[in-house]
């Protein structure tokens, strides 16, 4: 029995020599995501939307790993296929994979327009799907790899004036569940994060409204919104070693807010 214990050190959390895939991370909590990995010795492949990545590049390279950047288009059947070849060209192996990248609207529900509801779920939803399929396979391969899908407290709760963003959540978590039926048999999990309310730029001109930042720290038993370091552990301990035996869950970095009415 000692011989077990013994076997079982810090290293387990360790990620060096891996490469991760962070869709989106040049900005918003994916930047969380990608910065953590760094520090967990990880490389990183960045496929990113927005032109900016000046910031998460010198937060990579302070931590001494290698980052490369694809601009694109996820929505794209073209640039997911490019996604996957050029990191394979430039690493090699793809070890974790952690569908980020997302959008949202609100609108009148009565008036919601159909386009905002197809672009919502094509890149919330499907290229999760698409991305995790394409890379399981190179996974299966490679006999280890970690997907992580991102969902939200909307995973399991449920907003006004954004039906798409809120079904797109709740799908995340059952492609989550799907892929670990899939994938589990060849050493690779498949997990979730559902972030509850976090303080961000996004939500900076949102949290200024008194009524309705009270209204969600109230519910928080944590009693404060997350900050972005909240999600580092739990991203780390997800992509490591240490959570090998855990598959087809989500965990809820949301102070408590789900759990409460």
């Amino acid at each position: 029995m000692t011989d077990i214990f013994d076997n079982f050190t810090l290293d387990y959390f360790s990620l060096k020599g891996k490469v991760a895939i962070v869709t989106g991370a040049n900005q918003g909590l994916g930047m969380a995501y990608a910065v953590a990995f760094a520090k967990a010795g990880a490389d990183l492949f960045i496929p990113h939307f927005t032109s900016d990545i000046t910031e998460i590049r010198e937060l990579i390279e302070k931590e001494g790993r290698k980052v490369v950047f694809l601009q694109g288009d996820l929505t794209q059947k073209s640039h997911r296929k490019e996604v996957v070849d050029t990191c394979m060209k430039e690493y090699g192996k793809i070890d974790i994979l952690v569908n980020n990248a997302g959008v949202s609207k609100f609108a009148d529900f009565e008036y919601y327009p159909d386009e905002a509801y197809d672009a919502c779920i094509e890149l919330d939803l499907n290229v999760a799907y698409y991305l995790s399929h394409e890379i399981g396979k190179i996974m299966i391969k490679q006999k280890s790899g970690k997907i992580i899908n991102i969902g939200s407290a909307l995973s399991y709760t449920a907003d006004k004036s954004c039906p798409p963003y809120v079904i797109a959540k709740h799908g995340i978590i059952g492609l989550t569940r799907s892929f670990s039926n899939e994938l589990g048999q060849y050493n690779i999990q498949s997990n979730a994060i559902s972030p509850g309310f976090l303080a961000t730029e996004v939500n900076a001109e949102l949290r200024k409204d008194p009524l309705f930042y009270k209204k969600i720290t109230d519910r928080i038993p944590a009693g404060r919104w997350g900050e972005m370091e909240d999600l580092m552990g739990t991203i780390i301990f997800l992509a490591s070693k240490a959570s090998d035996y855990i598959n087809g869950w989500s965990i809820s970095v949301d102070g408590g807010f789900t759990t409460t009415l």
